[in-house]
């Protein structure tokens, strides 16, 4: 199976598109509405991702979830899109880019890959990602919505690693499986809890 990631990204550097700008992003969002994005299962054997069943700090993940709350929920995400930030009881919490609009999602993971100090590695401070380091400034505002507690257990499927070099390309797949709300009023919402 061919990936789909390489082939954006094989793609945008033929065109000559360097990666988080304005016109890397347009460049994406245009490719992906053109081309044929697999279903979430497929999406996750993609061989550009490592399939993994552990979690660590700075990295990002997709998986199937199934919340233990779900009735309580007045809206969650059933195909997360998670920056793990750091473990929590029973499981991790993560900042899943889904709650958010495509554009600001695009400004918010560019304040977030703004922590990396030139070559990403193990110990780079997106690494070190923390709840203190996020809410105690006023840049990482959208972080409010997105932070969300994910129970291991409660994850379904193994999860699905995306390298750093293909988070522009994730934040852009029209993947979010949303229930009981549209996501369109979903990330309404969210502007106004990134707002307060």
């Amino acid at each position: 199976m061919a990936s789909l990631f390489d082939t954006l990204q094989a793609g945008a550097q033929r065109a000559g598109i360097k990666s988080r700008t304005k016109q890397s992003r347009e460049w994406f969002q245009d490719q992906i509405k053109t081309l044929s994005v697999p279903g979430r299962g497929t999406l996750l054997k993609d061989p550009a991702l490592k399939r993994t069943n552990r979690e660590l700090v700075g990295n990002m993940y997709m998986y199937v979830y199934d919340p233990k709350m779900k009735k309580e929920l007045p809206y969650y995400d059933r195909f997360p899109l998670s920056i793990m930030v750091e473990p929590a009881k029973g499981g991790f919490y993560g900042l899943n880019l889904h709650y958010l609009n495509y554009n600001v999602r695009a400004r918010f993971l560019d304040e977030l890959m703004s922590l990396e100090s030139g070559k990403a590695t193990q110990t780079s401070r997106i690494k070190r990602l923390r709840y203190q380091l996020l809410a105690g400034t006023r840049k990482y505002k959208e972080f409010k919505p997105c932070f969300k507690h994910y129970l291991t257990s409660h994850i379904k499927s193994p999860l699905s690693r995306v390298p750093m070099t293909d988070w522009e390309i994730a934040i852009f797949l029209p993947v979010e499986q949303f229930v009981k709300k549209g996501k369109t009023s979903i990330w309404n919402e969210s502007l106004k809890i990134a707002r307060k």
